[in-house]
């Protein structure tokens, strides 16, 4: 079988996915615990002026997929990015990308997990939470493993749910501050301290969480192998992240600074709840609490699926435990899923030695696979476009806009974050230092598969023969 059929045919994977599915998981992607967890706390630490880190990290989300679009309708293949990080810059690339990869959705798993676990202690706080938590992501992994028709509806429900709590409090704000309703109105964008009460500073820093925010977009890269009609289907997918980022994101936080003063939000409660509790909705707090727990888990259920189509791509290479290439009868990767399930029950472990800290050094330790994944995109592209010039591959009619220019610019902002994180809060620092210690392994890790794969051509290599026998 040829590169391209290969890449057509997705190694082994069975065609499962349709457009509404595609769509939904593009929607589910782009909508995540970030937003309705994390929202609050930026703007308590930044005020208002945060609408310029979301609309910042938004632009740069929409240059990385309309990348990584321009890349898929060059090869429809799942495993996407590490196969075009290993085409495009070199196997050692792909190496590096797909295990970091993996370290940003193990590290999102846990954090996940452990929400899951807080929000359900809400209604059962007699509950133990590991065993909360052990339920839910014995739920995702058992959908995962079924099949991916399986997995894509459920996903297709969980983001349903997430995009009718994002449009009922678009449409409730957008009332309120029409109408002035409690004081809601554009005065508190800049009444309460001006538009950066806290100056600029927190507003840069936030870039790292609010990246994280936008994380998972790119899982409509890695469905490509699995979707019906990739060529025509993708595109649409990839178009419509820019006006999901647009409204879901930039337009709630626009929303949630003018509804109320900056200070009325804290880290410790969802804005959403703030909101429609200051407006005397009294069952606002259950209902987003249903709300955040499906997105937690769709973002759980997300990242076994993802984890379980990348680590097969490297196994087949060689690059990660050849269990982990496994597939089922029901054509998915349960090696890899079950790889990835058995790691993040470890990590759970993290939430009872650092209950107040666990879930934001998760999401700040997965923030560097998210900026590693970007960059990859980008600078694929550009190597893309460079041998589509020199006349070696045939350039998709999906194309990256403004390219190479807008790629360069995507890359200095995702520089500009890492060199920001020194300066962030402990938790977000955390995922600075862990750079070094990541860099290392990963180069002793791609060193050993340099030996076993030196080991095996010369075990595959004829016996030499007899040196002839000079006393005959």
């Amino acid at each position: 079988m040829d590169e391209k059929t290969r890449g057509e045919t997705g190694e082994g994977y069975k065609h499962a996915l349709g457009n509404r599915q595609v769509q939904m998981i593009a929607i589910g992607g782009a909508i995540g615990v970030g937003l309705f967890l994390g929202a609050g706390g930026r703007l308590a630490a930044a005020g208002p002026g945060l609408i310029i880190s979301y609309a910042l990290a938004g632009v740069a989300a929409f240059l990385v997929m309309r990348a990584l679009g321009e890349l898929v309708l060059y090869r429809p293949v799942s495993g996407s990015f590490v196969e075009y990080a290993t085409t495009f810059i070199g196997p050692w690339a792909g190496f590096a990308t797909g295990w970091m990869y993996w370290v940003n959705w193990a590290a999102t798993g846990v954090a996940e997990l452990t929400a899951v676990a807080i929000y359900i202690a809400k209604w059962a706080p007699d509950f133990p939470r590991w065993l909360t938590a052990l339920i839910a992501l014995g739920l995702v992994l058992t959908v995962n493993l079924v099949s991916v028709r399986l997995f894509g509806e459920l996903e297709f429900w969980f983001a349903l749910l997430k995009v009718m709590a994002i449009i009922t409090f678009l449409v409730v704000g957008l009332y309120l501050v029409l109408f002035s309703v409690n004081g809601a109105g554009a005065g508190n964008l800049v009444t309460h301290g001006g538009f950066f009460p806290t100056g600029f500073g927190p507003v840069l820093v936030s870039l790292q969480a609010v990246v994280f925010a936008y994380s998972a977009i790119e899982m409509v890269g890695i469905t490509a192998g699995e979707t019906k009609e990739p060529r025509k289907v993708m595109p649409r997918a990839v178009n419509s992240v820019m006006w999901r980022i647009a409204v879901f994101y930039v337009g709630s936080v626009i929303l949630l600074a003018m509804v109320l003063p900056w200070t009325a939000y804290s880290a410790g409660e969802s804005p959403f709840v703030t909101v429609f509790s200051h407006i005397g909705f009294a069952g606002a707090g259950d209902v987003m609490n249903l709300v955040v727990i499906t997105a937690a888990m769709s973002s759980c259920n997300s990242g076994l699926y993802a984890t379980g189509r990348i680590l097969r791509s490297m196994a087949l290479k060689g690059e990660a435990p050849a269990f982990t290439g496994a597939m089922s009868r029901r054509q998915v990767p349960a090696g890899g899923i079950v790889f990835t399930a058995v790691v993040l029950l470890a990590g759970v472990a993290l939430y009872y030695f650092l209950p107040g800290r666990a879930f934001n050094i998760a999401i700040a330790v997965s923030s560097l696979g998210v900026i590693t994944t970007w960059g990859t995109f980008l600078y694929c592209q550009i190597k893309l476009r460079e041998a589509c010039l020199r006349g070696e591959i045939e350039r998709p009619s999906f194309r990256m806009p403004g390219s190479p220019v807008s790629n360069w610019v995507g890359l200095a902002f995702l520089a500009l974050i890492l060199v920001l994180m020194p300066f962030a809060d402990p938790d977000q620092r955390v995922a600075f230092f862990l750079i070094p210690v990541l860099a290392i392994a990963i180069a002793v890790g791609w060193r050993v598969v340099g030996m076993r794969r030196a080991l095996s051509e010369r075990a595959a290599e004829p016996a030499a023969r007899p040196a002839p026998d000079t006393l005959s």
